[in-house]
C-alpha cells in the first residue's frame, strides 16, 4: 500500500463518486449518498493519518532533477511525447495541507447532513473537488498540477450555484470568471516554462534546476520575469491578494456553510501553495526583485481586509474579510524570504506555512459556528440593515443576549474569535508572530504598519461579539437551542488543533522546517 498510498488519497473520492452512481441507478435513499461520502472522506482521513505518521520529513521536494521514485514519491510516464509524466509526491510543504483538506472534507460532510436537495449531485461535487485539491498538493508535474486546479472550478462554481444563497449565480460566475482568468495565465506561463527550457518538461522537479537557465527576451523583457507575472497572477487571484480579492466576499456569503469552508480553508491555501511549490524554487531571482512589492500587497491586504470587516453588519461577510486580511500575514511572511538574517527568513516562512494551516482551522471554525446560527435563525444580520423588509428593526441589532441562551456555542465562538483575534495559547498567534518576525527582518516600515492589523482585528471580533452575545436577549430568539450533539462533532476536532498548536506547535514546525530550509537554501544561491 506504501508505493500506492498517495494515488489512493487522491482517487478515492472518485470511488466514491462511483459507488454513489451506482447508488443512484439503483433508486436509492438520498440518506445512502450522505453515508457514502461520509464513509470515503473518513477512509481518507484515516489513510492521511497514516501517511504523516510514516513519511520522512527530510525529503525535500523539489530538491533536483535527480530525485527517484520512494515509498511516497511515484514518477511513471504518462503522455511521453510530450516529456508528461504521473508525477506526485509528498513533503513538508505538502503535508500539512493534505491533512487540513482530509480533515476539513471529512467535517464539511458532517455539516451538509441537513441537504436535501439534488443531494447525489452535491455530494458528488463535493468529493470531486475533493479529488482536485488533493491533487494540486500532491502533483510534482506542472501539467498534472494544472489538471488538478482547473479540475476543482467546475465542483465549486455548481457548489455556489445551485446550493448558494440569494444571489448566488452572480457570485458563482464572478467566482468562476476571476478563476479562469487567472488560469489563462498559469497556462501561458506554464507553457513558456516549457517551451523555453531544455529539455522540454513540465516536471517541477528538472525546471528547478532548468528555468533559472532561461535566457530570452519577449516584447523587449525578460522571458522569467514575464512567467513569473504570469504564474502570480494565476496565484494571486485564488489567496487573494489585493486587487484581486472581490470575488471572494461575495462567494463566502452566497456560498452554503461547508463550502464556506472548504473555499477558505483549503482552496485559498493553494494560491500561497502554489507561489511556494513553484514560484519560488523555479523562479527565485525574479521572486527576489519582486519580494518588496509583495511585503506591500500582502500589508495592504492585512489592513484593507480588516478595515471592511469592521464595516459589515452581516457576519459570514465579517469572517469573509477577515480571511483577506489574515491571508496578508502569510504573504508577508513569505516576502520575508530575502531577509539578510537566515533565522528572519525562517521565522517569516515557517510561520507563512503555519499560518496556512491555522488559518484554515480558525476560519473553518468561525464558518461552521456562524452557519449553526444561521441554521436556527435563519439570518446572520449583526445589525438590521436600514432597508430591512421590517422597518422596525431596521438599523437596529439583531441579536443580543445569546451568551446565556447558547452558552456551549458561546464558549466556542469565544475560543473561534479569540484565536483569530491571535491571542497567546491560540494558534493563530505564534503563526502571525512569526510572520511579524520574519517581516520585520527584512520590511521594517512596512511590517510596523502591518501590526495595525492586530488592532483593527480585535475591533471587529470583539465588536460582533459584544452586539451578539452580551446584553439583553432579544425575545425573538429566545427559543434558541444551543449547539447540537452533530454540530459539535464537526467543531470540537478543529477546535482541538486551535489549542494544540497554540501551545505545541513542535509538531507542525517540525514537519515543514526541512521543505523551508530548502527553499531559503535556494534562494541564498540565488542572492
Amino acid at each position: 500500500m506504501e508505493s500506492n498510498i498517495l494515488t489512493i488519497l487522491i482517487f478515492l473520492p472518485l470511488l466514491g463518486v462511483l459507488a454513489m452512481f451506482f447508488a443512484y441507478m439503483l433508486k436509492q435513499e438520498d440518506v445512502i449518498y450522505k453515508y457514502i461520502a461520509l464513509i470515503t472522506t473518513f477512509v481518507q482521513l484515516i489513510l492521511t493519518g497514516w501517511l504523516y505518521n510514516n513519511f520522512d520529513p527530510n525529503l525535500v521536494l523539489p530538491i533536483n532533477n535527480s530525485v527517484t521514485p520512494t515509498n511516497f514519491v511515484v514518477q511513471l510516464p504518462w503522455i511521453e511525447s510530450f516529456n508528461i509524466q504521473y508525477f506526485i509526491g509528498v513533503d513538508g510543504l505538502s503535508m500539512p495541507l493534505v491533512l487540513l483538506t482530509s480533515l476539513l472534507m471529512f467535517i464539511c460532510i458532517l455539516a451538509s447532513w441537513n441537504i436535501n436537495k439534488y443531494v447525489f449531485a452535491y455530494f458528488s461535487l463535493f468529493l470531486l473537488l475533493d479529488t482536485g485539491m488533493m491533487g494540486v498538493f500532491l502533483s510534482l508535474d506542472f501539467f498534472l498540477f494544472y489538471i488538478f486546479w482547473e479540475v476543482m472550478l467546475l465542483p465549486m462554481y455548481f457548489l455556489i450555484g445551485m446550493w448558494g444563497g440569494p444571489q448566488r449565480h452572480y457570485a458563482a460566475i464572478k467566482f468562476f470568471l476571476y478563476t479562469l482568468f487567472g488560469s489563462v495565465f498559469m497556462l501561458l506561463a506554464m507553457l513558456a516554462l516549457y517551451y523555453y527550457t531544455t529539455p522540454n518538461t513540465f516536471s517541477l522537479t528538472t525546471l528547478i534546476v532548468e528555468a533559472p537557465k532561461i535566457n530570452a527576451e519577449l516584447w523587449g523583457m525578460d522571458i522569467r520575469y514575464l512567467i513569473w507575472i504570469g504564474l502570480f497572477i494565476g496565484f494571486a487571484i485564488k489567496v487573494p491578494i489585493f486587487p484581486f480579492h472581490t470575488w471572494l466576499p461575495l462567494a463566502h456569503v452566497e456560498a452554503p456553510t461547508a463550502v464556506s469552508v472548504i473555499l477558505a480553508g483549503v482552496l485559498l491555501k493553494m494560491g500561497t501553495y502554489g507561489l511556494l511549490r513553484i514560484s519560488y524554487p523555479l523562479l527565485p531571482f525574479e521572486a527576489i526583485n519582486f519580494a518588496y512589492t509583495l511585503a506591500i500587497l500582502g500589508v495592504i491586504n492585512i489592513i484593507w481586509g480588516a478595515v471592511n470587516a469592521i464595516a459589515q453588519i452581516d457576519m459570514k461577510k465579517m469572517v469573509a474579510y477577515s480571511s483577506v486580511s489574515h491571508m496578508g500575514y502569510v504573504i508577508l511572511g513569505m516576502a520575508s524570504v530575502v531577509s539578510t538574517s537566515t533565522a528572519g527568513a525562517q521565522a517569516g516562512l515557517n510561520g507563512a506555512v503555519m499560518q496556512m494551516f491555522n488559518h484554515g482551522t480558525i476560519t473553518a471554525m468561525l464558518f461552521l459556528l456562524v452557519g449553526v446560527l444561521y441554521d436556527q435563525a435563519h439570518h446572520r444580520w449583526i445589525v438590521y440593515p436600514d432597508n430591512y423588509k421590517d422597518q422596525e428593526v431596521a438599523g437596529k441589532l439583531a441579536f443580543g443576549g445569546l451568551a446565556s441562551q447558547m452558552p456551549i456555542y458561546n464558549a466556542l465562538i469565544i475560543i473561534a474569535f479569540f484565536a483569530g483575534l491571535g491571542l497567546p495559547a491560540l494558534s493563530g498567534f505564534i503563526s502571525e508572530a512569526l510572520c511579524f518576525i520574519g517581516g520585520f527582518s527584512a520590511f521594517r516600515t512596512i511590517t510596523i504598519i502591518g501590526t495595525l492589523g492586530i488592532l483593527l482585528n480585535a475591533i471587529y471580533f470583539l465588536r460582533a461579539y459584544q452586539r451578539v452575545f452580551t446584553g439583553k436577549l432579544n425575545d425573538k430568539y429566545k427559543n434558541l437551542k444551543d449547539i447540537s450533539n452533530r454540530e459539535l462533532i464537526t467543531v470540537v476536532p478543529i477546535a482541538f488543533f486551535v489549542f494544540l498548536f497554540g501551545v505545541y506547535p513542535a509538531p507542525l514546525i517540525n514537519m515543514i522546517k526541512y521543505s523551508i530550509e530548502n527553499i531559503i537554501t535556494i534562494f541564498q544561491a540565488a542572492m
